[in-house]
């Protein structure tokens, strides 16, 4: 009896442990986090997450997870303290948004992601209040500007994203490459973007991508998953976007009551450069991001900000 309880323990250890169905983080993104003086263009941006791991699998398809999120992106101009509106370089603008979306990751390391998302642009996004609310926090000087912001808008996007692994027998356990595209179709943004991730372990060997929190794949359902459940490496990013349109900076497309608005430049360049680290339960991340040119606007810089990411996973 003694040495079936032992064992009995040892096998609901390896199961427990081995799996995690589920997962919920928190992703934000700030300038702040790459410079203490920064607090301009795509400024702050938060957003809250729970994935769940779907029982669909096939003998192409390793799994299937369903994702849920809520987020905040919050833009203002060169400063949160512009002297008149001839300094807003770019609209102030916040957006809040739902997002619901189904994603498949295949044996062959390719990944296919559809998501659905809700929001509002506008005055009833809540990022003037809560930026106000930041710097009076932080003793930041106030802010100023926001009756400015782009004007209230129904946000409905549909975004697809598609990634594929590149010279396969060139990959190993210590580096590999990975082919991506992604369009987005709405009311506020319409896009294009297409570029490359190269990651390289730091650690361990690098897991496959549908077992990877590359593209949040980390969860498993199987036991014998539990020896892959660590990895830690670099990654780069750099990408190209052809940008159709973007109400954050052109406004609504519904009205023309925005008392600021600008053009696009449609050619984009963004390069992202990070560090992933998983280790058992959890997942965390920060990376340095890169922006181009966005507004038509001869006083607008590139910009630059950081991205903290921090999730849990559990069975």
């Amino acid at each position: 009896m003694k040495n079936y309880i032992v064992y009995w323990f040892v096998l609901m250890s390896a199961t427990i442990f081995g799996q995690a169905t589920h997962e919920a983080g928190l992703v934000s993104d700030n300038d702040l986090y790459i410079s203490l003086k920064r607090d301009q263009y795509y400024t702050n941006g938060i957003e809250i997450f729970y994935r769940s791991l779907g029982a669909v699998t096939t003998a192409k398809r390793a799994k299937t997870i369903y994702e849920f999120k809520m987020g905040q992106y919050m833009y203002n101009p060169q400063t949160a303290q512009p002297k008149n509106i001839h300094y807003h370089d770019r609209p102030y603008a916040g957006y809040l948004f739902a997002q619901a979306g189904r994603n498949h990751f295949y044996r062959d390391e390719s990944v296919f992601k559809i998501n659905f998302q809700l929001g509002t642009l506008g005055p009833a996004s809540g990022a003037e209040q809560l930026q106000e609310g930041i710097h009076k926090l932080l003793g930041y000087k106030k802010v100023i500007g926001w009756e400015y912001q782009i004007q209230s808008t129904l946000g409905a996007q549909i975004q697809l994203f598609y990634s594929r692994k590149l010279l396969p027998k060139i990959a190993n356990q210590k580096i590999d490459f990975n082919w991506h595209a992604k369009a987005d179709l709405g009311t506020i943004w319409d896009g294009f973007t297409t570029g490359f991730t190269t990651r390289i372990t730091l650690a361990d060997p690098l897991l496959p991508v549908y077992n990877s929190g590359l593209y949040g794949a980390a969860m498993n359902a199987a036991s014998q998953e539990a020896g892959e459940k660590k990895e830690f490496y670099f990654f780069i990013t750099p990408t190209v976007k052809y940008q159709l349109y973007d109400a954050t900076i052109q406004g609504s497309l519904f009205n023309d009551n925005s008392p600021l608005t600008y053009g696009i430049k449609p050619w984009r360049f963004f390069a992202e450069a990070g560090l992933k680290y998983r280790k058992n339960n959890w997942n965390l991340s920060y990376s340095y991001i890169y922006k181009s040119l966005e507004p038509i606007n001869n006083a607008v810089k590139s910009h630059r900000y950081g991205s903290i990411a921090a999730s849990y996973l559990w069975n």
